[in-house]
């Protein structure tokens, strides 16, 4: 189990949350609620990728970018995208073309760099393991009424911009004398 889903000597749940005492302030309680949920759910899916298709998250992860990327991506982009360093992306891309699912392909014009792209055979298994993850969500989230989860996205969404505004006054004051 990831750290978000161990239990205890005493049978509770041992997990980011369960740190929290009441006297910590709100916004600290409500972040690690965020952080438990999201190392759960991530728990849960690694779990089962690993279970129903012999993969990781990291290789899911890339097989998506490609994905949504037909044309393919740099190898270097590829490393941007998924915020892992460029040896990563290379043993895990090493990988995906030994088994036939990516393929490299050199980039014209540019005769150090390769566009990495989904194979045919590729494709199809991310598309099953998309089929899958998208349902293993949608379970995993099931406890919650269609209001509720368009509630807590709206939340959340103003929280990302909150945050964003926030980022973007602070880099004005650090560039202000």
């Amino acid at each position: 189990m990831g750290v978000a889903g161990r239990l205890s000597s005493n049978g509770t749940a041992d997990d980011a949350e369960s740190r929290v005492h009441d006297e910590h302030h709100e916004t600290l309680r409500l972040w690690l609620r965020l952080l438990t949920c999201t190392l759960t759910i991530e728990g849960k899916v690694r779990a089962r990728l690993r279970e129903r298709f012999a993969t990781t998250l990291p290789r899911f992860d890339l097989m998506a970018q490609l994905e949504r990327n037909p044309r393919g991506l740099k190898m270097g982009e590829l490393s941007r995208r998924l915020m892992v360093t460029g040896g990563n992306v290379t043993g895990i891309t090493d990988q995906l073309v030994a088994e036939g699912l990516v393929r490299r392909e050199p980039i014209v014009g540019d005769r150090r760099a390769y566009a990495v792209q989904l194979t045919p055979k590729g494709k199809r298994a991310f598309d099953a393991m998309a089929a899958e993850h998208e349902r293993w969500v949608e379970e995993l989230m099931s406890g919650l009424t269609r209001a509720e989860r368009d509630r807590l996205y709206a939340l959340l969404g103003r929280l990302k911009s909150t945050i964003r505004e926030h980022d973007k006054e602070a880099l004005l004051k650090e560039v202000r004398p």
